[in-house]
């Protein structure tokens, strides 16, 4: 499957109680960044950008494992496939940088980009999917669509894939200099 996520949408709260902490915090499908009332706008976009990789940081952490991630599609299988997608492996992979994941039919097996550790779980989920339905139908037909339609995020996930895709393809800004 090609590489295409979008990251989450952040809420910057000012506080006027708030002197020098900046703080965030993962709020559904948002993030929420907490900073002192007095700060700048470009202090704000700065500590936005710090807080968004410290948070992503602790998620990448706490990523599940290879037999947690077999468990996980055994799951989904039953659940979406009537458990008619049976892979022999499913594993997380590092050699996969312009895909989220891949599937060998013949072998049965799955891999998964680590690029999805610390997504948000519907969106592996989508992946997951996306490759357990190969097992059943190769190629991006339209029965390979209809597998894919019983998984209610199907459009979600694809849509966060792609978002992450566009903003890896955006210009890095510099991060504002200190007054």
């Amino acid at each position: 499957m090609p590489a295409d996520p979008s990251p989450h949408a952040v809420e910057v709260r000012r506080s006027a109680r708030r002197r020098r902490t900046v703080s965030a915090y993962r709020e559904g499908d948002r993030t929420v960044v907490l900073i002192p009332a007095r700060m700048s706008e470009a202090e704000e976009r700065r500590w936005v950008g710090v807080m968004l990789d410290k948070l992503a940081a602790q998620e990448s952490k706490r990523t599940i494992g290879d037999t947690e991630l077999t468990e996980r599609a055994a799951r989904l299988s039953e659940q979406y496939f009537s458990g008619r997608a049976r892979p022999r492996s499913v594993r997380w992979v590092t050699n996969q940088n312009t895909r989220w994941g891949s599937c060998t039919p013949a072998e049965g097996s799955i891999r998964l980009s680590h690029r999805l550790q610390g997504m948000p779980d519907y969106v592996v989920d989508y992946v997951l999917l996306h490759e357990l339905a190969h097992l059943l139908v190769p190629g991006h037909g339209p029965r390979f669509w209809e597998l894919l339609e019983a998984y209610p995020k199907t459009e979600r996930a694809r849509g966060f894939l792609e978002g992450v895709v566009a903003a890896e393809r955006l210009p890095r800004i510099p991060a504002a200099r200190e007054e």
